[in-house]
């Protein structure tokens, strides 16, 4: 490990909690009952579903065995749709989700849910099958295709087979052997399958027949999933292209296979950007038009420029540092709480690895330190790997704060995140980091690395919500 910087100058204790602390304690807290409140939204949907469908009755047509399977398959049915919804809401990134919680948590979220609504679909298919058999006396291959013939029933099985594609496609084992490209390109068919699916929810069973609430609440609830993702999605990223007029200024190699991308555009700084956000980008040229990368600002935009750092990790990394002067951007965001709003403690921690550079060195340029606050460590396995690490020694926020790098490949067979030197030398989390307890903990690199990094923080008693993380994956 060697000192890039001034060591941290001590910083007389106050008695009395200091102001920016307090601030940051009461935001905190108010995030925190924010998210509860919409994790609660979440389940209020679904008992909202359940009720509607017991008030109109729906447990007065259960007198045996088949009319009990046909029950439990609509609520399946039901709640798994409901679910299916919030999913599409979750991935809509609304601004007032993206704040309180980050896209990272809504996705997880949204990860989530998405094997119970399968699941849960799946019983409704198979559920209501058995049920209307018995009830009529017939096999459940039979009853399948008398379902099958029904109205709307055909675009229903449809919607089944896509919302199985896309659950199977999202299993992380699957996952990793696909393309970002290929995967995402999949993945879009979740609106399909949910639109291929309304017209038999509307129209099989009479379960939501005309002028019930049921009805009305159902409609909606399509309507504020797929508004929301038709504004947030679509028109709000192509006006705010429109306006900005971005387009790609130069590419500068940083090291090799890793560029930074500098833009230009009017008024950029209208995007009010934080430090350690991202955005989604678009490269309109013929080898990048029809995929879109969420890279991160590696420095804080102005009215007229912006910059981006990207390293080759993938056949749509590499093509986009080919890009050329003059290539017309189209932006989606800003995106993330990886920032200094999202605070709650006096002390600020910062490990980077690799390109987890580029969020680091733009939320600390974004952040207002006083000497002695923040203590950060740049990690590499070698040289080549220290990109921006000049840039981060002389931000101006810097100045009287700790930068430290830690340089070398890891010990193989052993989990760990630091360096075969560091480990000789007995360094833990604790001696890199003395007031690790008392600080803010941003961490940002490979997720698996990342992992490691998070686990020892844990281990050494940090709170969860003193943890930020910016990951690389998708």
């Amino acid at each position: 490990m060697t000192l890039r910087t001034a060591p941290t100058v001590p910083v007389r204790t106050r008695r009395m909690v200091d102001p920016v602390d307090r601030t940051r304690r009461i935001r905190g807290r108010r995030r925190r009952r924010t998210a509860d409140a919409m994790i609660a939204l979440v389940w209020a949907s679904v008992a909202a579903a359940m009720t509607l469908w017991l008030a109109y009755g729906g447990l007065n047509t259960v007198s045996g065995l088949a009319t009990a399977l046909t029950a439990a398959g609509i609520v399946t049915g039901l709640v798994g749709t409901d679910l299916i919804l919030v999913m599409l809401v979750l991935a809509a990134r609304i601004p007032a989700v993206d704040r309180v919680v980050g896209q990272d948590t809504a996705m997880a979220f949204h990860r989530q849910l998405g094997k119970p609504a399968l699941y849960l679909i799946l019983a409704h298919g198979a559920l209501l099958t058995v049920g209307y058999a018995m009830a009529d006396g017939s096999n459940v291959v039979t009853e399948t295709i008398s379902l099958f013939q029904g109205p709307d029933m055909a675009l229903a099985y449809l919607g089944l087979g896509l919302l199985i594609a896309v659950v199977v496609t999202s299993v992380v084992a699957v996952r990793r052997r696909f393309a970002y490209e290929a995967w995402h390109l999949i993945h879009l068919l979740s609106y399909a399958a949910v639109l291929v699916a309304l017209p038999h929810q509307l129209s099989a069973g009479g379960v939501l027949a005309d002028g019930t609430v049921q009805r009305v609440y159902w409609i909606a609830l399509y309507v504020l999933a797929f508004g929301a993702i038709a504004v947030f999605r679509f028109a709000v990223p192509a006006l705010r292209s429109a306006r900005h007029g971005i387009r790609v200024a130069g590419v500068e190699q940083v090291a090799p296979g890793v560029v930074s991308i500098h833009l230009a555009g009017r008024d950029l700084d209208r995007l009010q950007t934080a430090g350690g956000q991202y955005a989604i980008w678009r490269f309109w040229t013929g080898a990048t038009w029809w995929h879109a990368h969420p890279i991160s600002f590696s420095a804080v935009p102005t009215a007229s420029s912006a910059r981006l750092t990207v390293r080759d990790l993938g056949t749509g990394s590499a093509a986009i540092s080919r890009v050329r002067p003059g290539t017309r951007v189209s932006i989606e965001g800003p995106y993330g709480v990886f920032t200094e709003a999202h605070r709650v403690a006096p002390k600020l921690a910062v490990v980077a690895a690799g390109i987890g550079i580029t969020p680091i060195r733009s939320m600390l340029e974004h952040s207002t330190l006083r000497p002695g606050e923040a203590t950060v460590l740049l990690r590499g396995s070698d040289p080549s790997q220290s990109y921006l690490w000049d840039e981060v020694g002389a931000l101006r926020s810097m100045r009287g704060n700790a930068v430290f790098s830690m340089m070398g490949p890891r010990p193989q067979g052993l989990a760990t995140w630091m360096s075969v030197e560091a480990l000789a030398h007995g360094v833990t989390i604790g001696t890199v980091f003395p007031d690790l307890l008392n600080s803010d903990f941003y961490v940002c690199g490979p997720q698996s690395w990342i992992d490691l990094v998070i686990r020892d923080a844990r281990a050494a008693g940090l709170p969860e919500d003193q943890i930020h993380v910016e990951r690389f994956d998708w």
